[in-house]
């Protein structure tokens, strides 16, 4: 019988007017303990974000979104929070915040292999 192992993950959200509380998915942060594994993957719907908020600026927004990216991947490119040991800097990412890019709450679940989880729901939740 396979293994199946404990992950936690969190949908990113572009949240353009904070008050208005409307949001597009757009990426996914995935973490499992077990297997050392942290990555977040997203994609900007350039055409859904401008009908939402075409004052957006979506250059500013690939900058924060690939930040999580480093600091998943950790080493010095991450900054201080990139050195973090990395279940801590999974509870920094999924974090509550209320800035143009946030998380939903984390969510639990069991798999096989945390990359190709991580790819399902990224097809599920954001594409």
């Amino acid at each position: 019988m396979l293994e199946k192992h404990l992950f936690e993950y969190a949908v990113l959200r572009v949240v353009p007017c904070v008050e208005r509380e409307e949001f597009v998915n757009v990426g996914v942060i995935l973490y499992c303990a077990s297997k050392g594994f942290l990555q977040a993957v997203y994609e900007l719907n350039e055409c859904r974000l401008k009908a939402l908020a075409p004052e957006l600026d979506l250059e500013e927004l690939q900058e924060r979104l690939h930040a999580f990216q480093r600091i998943c991947a950790g080493r010095k490119e991450g900054g201080t929070i990139g050195q973090m040991a990395v279940a801590s800097r999974f509870r920094w990412l999924a974090s509550t915040r209320s800035t143009v890019v946030q998380s939903s709450p984390i969510h639990p679940g069991l798999c096989l292999d945390p990359q190709e989880t991580l790819e399902k729901l990224f097809t599920q939740l954001v594409k």
